[in-house]
C-alpha cells in the first residue's frame, strides 16, 4: 500500500471517530443549528461533485462525478427536510402566534 493512500485512510480514520464524539455530546438544543451547519458542508460538496462530473478527464471520473451529484444533492434536500420538521415541532399550536399586542 503506498504512503498516500495509508495517510488518506488515516485522515478518514481520525476524522470520523473524532465527528463521532463531537456530535454525540451536543445537546438536544443544538441540533437545528447543527443540522444547518450539516447541509451548508453538504452544499459545499454538492458544488465540488458538480466540478468533477463537468471536467472533461474521461468517462470513470464523469461517472463517478454524477454519482456524487446524486448522492449530494439527496443529502442537501433531506437535511433541509429535516432541519424544517425540526424547527415546526418549535412553533405554536393552534395557528395564533403568541405574541401580545402593544396595547396590552
Amino acid at each position: 500500500m503506498s504512503a498516500s493512500i495509508e495517510a488518506g485512510l488515516y485522515v478518514l480514520l481520525l476524522g470520523s471517530v473524532v465527528g463521532l464524539e463531537v456530535i454525540r455530546r451536543v445537546p438536544a438544543l443544538l441540533h437545528t443549528p447543527l443540522m444547518s451547519l450539516t447541509n451548508a458542508i453538504a452544499g459545499i460538496s454538492l458544488v465540488g461533485s458538480l466540478l468533477l462530473a463537468g471536467s472533461d478527464r474521461g468517462p470513470l471520473t464523469t461517472t463517478l462525478g454524477a454519482v456524487a451529484v446524486a448522492a449530494s444533492s439527496i443529502n442537501v434536500i433531506g437535511g433541509f427536510m429535516i432541519t424544517n420538521r425540526m424547527l415546526r415541532m418549535f412553533r405554536p399550536s393552534g395557528g395564533q402566534s403568541e405574541r401580545r399586542s402593544p396595547d396590552a
